[in-house]
């Protein structure tokens, strides 16, 4: 491989995340279990998410406004106030969660700086992922952050254009594989997956990835067995 580009996505890869969506999920239940069980309800939040993407994209913003838009329809439009004050508080919460580093991150970033051209590429919203990744004491370890609209084929071109490499140049690191690894194989890419104990269910698929450019490894440090 003539790489030069080693890409990483940002939540659940280098700190976590999805267990305090989680967390604010269960909250978002307990306020509204008057209306339907904790599985309605995470249903009817999930439905109500994936309809507002299109116009919020991914991030905390658009999910406290779809955990608001859910509580209106869920409740025929008769929640009180204050639980749309606590819905919003509860995703303000999520605004200032503790960057909590996955192990193995810093050490893998520290020894593949210098020998490759390093960045973030993930999704979600721009403000706070810059705070994320500036609260994470990383950001020196990185040539360039990119916080993308979506994580679909045409987005990393357009990436790799800016970038200015060619796509077998490019190698991907991160615990989804609809969003980290089969648009970066679909393209030319090469790409690593590396689970977390828990994923969204927008990001999970259902058939097994077979690649010549594709491993699953158990943890991050894992990759400096390819890279160096």
């Amino acid at each position: 491989m003539a790489l030069k580009i080693i890409a990483f996505d940002a939540d659940d890869t280098l700190f976590v995340n999805e267990p305090y969506f989680q967390e604010v999920e269960e909250k978002f239940c307990a306020l509204m279990s008057d209306y339907l069980s904790n599985q309605g309800l995470s249903q009817e939040l999930f439905k109500t998410e994936i309809a507002n993407l299109e116009l919020y994209g991914y991030g905390i913003k658009g999910y406290i406004l779809s955990m608001i838009e859910a509580a209106m329809r869920i409740s025929n439009n008769t929640i009180s106030i204050e639980i749309i004050g606590k819905i919003i508080d509860h995703g303000k919460e999520l605004l200032q969660k503790p960057i909590e580093l996955l192990n193995g991150v810093e050490e893998t970033l520290a020894q593949l700086h210098g020998k490759y051209k390093l960045i973030v590429a993930t999704k979600g919203d721009l403000k706070d992922q810059q705070r994320k990744l500036h609260d994470s004491g990383l950001g020196n370890y990185f040539h360039h952050i990119e916080v993308m609209a979506d994580k679909q084929e045409v987005n990393y071109e357009k990436l790799l254009k800016r970038l200015e490499i060619n796509a077998d140049e490019f190698f991907m690191i991160g615990n989804s594989l609809k969003s980290d690894v089969l648009p970066v194989l679909n393209i030319g890419g090469h790409a690593v997956h590396i689970p977390f104990h828990t994923t969204w269910e927008h990001e999970k698929i259902s058939h097994k990835v077979e690649h010549p450019n594709f491993k699953t490894l158990e943890k991050i440090s894992d990759v400096l067995e390819i890279l160096l």
